[in-house]
């Protein structure tokens, strides 16, 4: 797989600001059953998977992280896998955003919608910041929960250990984001807690027109849209992170109004439509060229 080709970035305009996606890598492997729907049967898996043209016994999940150029700031949401990653083809950010014309001095603002590692690999390279003029904004919360006592000693403990290795560091020039609070003109902080404790989503303005940055609401197109009562392994507090993939996906889908995912099929950007008991996926195609 990876002897093949793969996209590697691609950029839009949104109004007046200009939103590159890149693609940091993709990770094939066994699924999405249990990883996706373990409170479900295999055969039910399997079933929508079949239904949407899938195969029923892999998956691949790609790493998106997004940079937004406005007001002379060039921001970027999320570091991909970082070092730890290459060996298996990931944390590609670095070499890929300079084929799009970006070096890592460039960045102004690292926004981290929450601190799972495959989002804050890289924010380190070589025992140093990998974006050394960039300062930082994050969730409140969810930098709390990860440097408790019940991160450090509980299951997530080794996460916590990657938090305390890869932003820690960086907090003395971080923001601390609440519900509301505008990162920059035209960027507003959304709390959408349940994936993680304190996970965040970014709504968007320029020029009249619109984008959501939805991270990890959802981490299958077809998995958690068409079905956001199943369970997903990723999700911290499952119940609240069912509710809040209903709340947003509702939102956006009343709205229709455009949002790119961290795990989206590759640009990762589209729109949710209301199908029964979830949404369905609609990529973008030419909607941001006219």
């Amino acid at each position: 797989m990876q002897e093949r080709p793969e996209p590697k970035w691609r950029r839009f305009k949104v109004g007046d600001a200009v939103v590159t996606i890149v693609l940091d890598g993709l990770r094939p492997g066994d699924g999405p059953y249990p990883t996706f729907g373990a409170d479900q049967s295999e055969a039910a898996v399997a079933e929508l998977m079949r239904a949407n043209f899938l195969p029923e016994k892999r998956f691949v999940n790609g790493f998106l992280p997004v940079f937004v150029e406005t007001g002379g700031q060039l921001v970027l949401f999320d570091t991909g896998m970082g070092p730890m990653g290459r060996a298996n083809g990931m944390g590609r950010l670095r070499e890929r955003m300079g084929e799009a014309g970006y070096k890592p001095e460039d960045v102004t603002l690292l926004v981290l919608t929450h601190l799972h590692g495959d989002h804050i690999g890289g924010a380190m390279e070589e025992g140093g910041p990998a974006f050394p003029n960039a300062k930082l904004a994050l969730g409140r919360a969810e930098y709390g929960w990860w440097t408790s006592d019940e991160a450090k000693n509980g299951e997530r403990k080794d996460g916590a250990a990657l938090v305390a290795k890869n932003v820690t560091p960086l907090v003395d020039k971080a923001r601390f984001l609440r519900q509301g609070d505008e990162v920059l003109p035209g960027i507003v902080a959304h709390e959408a807690f349940g994936h993680t404790q304190g996970h965040m989503i970014f709504e968007m303005t320029f020029g009249g027109r619109k984008l959501w940055h939805l991270a990890d609401t959802s981490n299958h197109y077809v998995a958690s849209l068409q079905r956001p009562d199943w369970r997903v392994r990723f999700d911290h507090v499952p119940e609240q992170a069912t509710a809040t993939r209903k709340r947003v996906f509702g939102m956006v889908a009343e709205k229709r109004e455009p949002f790119v995912g961290y795990h989206m099929p590759f640009p990762g950007i589209g729109f949710a439509e209301q199908t029964g008991e979830g949404f369905r996926f609609v990529p973008v195609t030419y909607q941001f060229d006219v």
